[in-house]
């Protein structure tokens, strides 16, 4: 419990060095369009990739599992928006994006400081906490939305790609259920759920990678404990933040 709070306290800490102004914000706008690339653009494919064969998984079982007579026919695209918009574009990928984005975060800032590049920008007088950091957090928290964007979009044309390729169902019905009593405040919730989710993944990964001591042993155990911390309190965010924006 005491090494519990005493690393949350580091955290703080270390949050309060990150978001201080940067010394030269041109410096900063350049490692900001970097982690952009980095971090958001060289993303893209997984999300798409898995967005498109999860949307077509999903219409599949729907179909196989509660179909009945006495539900109307356009009920599998209407829960299947559901799952997309309220859950998997914004939480579970997020939860995917912790795997990727969190190891890649703290295995550079862990071998950073393993091999001393840390404490020589400190040592010329750089707030290496926010030189490193903010760019980092800032990247992440501008593409998650573009993320989320391009999730929602690949799973529908999955949703579709099962009646076209796999005739699972009729496509008109598909398309009826997508757009049947659709709620425009789901597709926000999902940005404001992922915009708190891209902060987590990405502070947590910078918190573990930043304070690495010891080896290149430890830039891997650390890489994991990011990975691992930022995932659980992923969840526990999207419990919270459920409750908050539907209750």
């Amino acid at each position: 419990m005491v090494k519990a709070l005493r690393t949350v306290g580091r955290y703080i800490l270390l949050m309060g060095r990150v978001f201080a102004r940067p010394e030269r914000m041109r410096m900063f706008f350049r490692q900001y369009v970097k982690e952009l690339e980095q971090l958001g653009v060289n993303s893209i494919g997984i999300v798409l990739l898995i967005s498109l064969f999860i949307g077509a998984v999903i219409t599949i079982q729907i179909k196989l599992n509660i179909e009945s007579p006495w539900m109307p026919r356009w009920t599998v695209g209407y829960v299947t928006r559901e799952i997309l918009l309220l859950e998997f574009s914004s939480s579970i990928m997020c939860l995917i994006l912790a795997g990727k984005v969190g190891s890649n975060i703290a295995s550079e800032l862990g071998t950073m400081r393993v091999t001393q590049q840390i404490d020589a920008l400190e040592i010329m007088g750089v707030n290496s906490a926010c030189y490193l950091i903010l760019p980092k957090i800032a990247g992440m928290v501008t593409m998650i939305p573009v993320l989320v964007v391009f999730s929602i979009f690949a799973g529908i044309i999955g949703a579709f790609a099962s009646c076209w390729i796999v005739g699972i169902m009729n496509a008109v019905d598909l398309e009826y259920g997508l757009q049947y009593m659709f709620v425009e405040w789901y597709i926000w919730c999902g940005f404001i759920k992922s915009i708190f989710f891209a902060f987590i993944i990405s502070s947590v990964s910078a918190f573990f990678g930043y304070t690495v001591e010891g080896g290149s042993i430890a830039v891997g155990k650390a890489s994991t404990d990011a990975v691992v911390t930022s995932s659980v309190l992923v969840l526990f965010a999207d419990l919270m933040l459920t409750q908050l924006l539907m209750g």
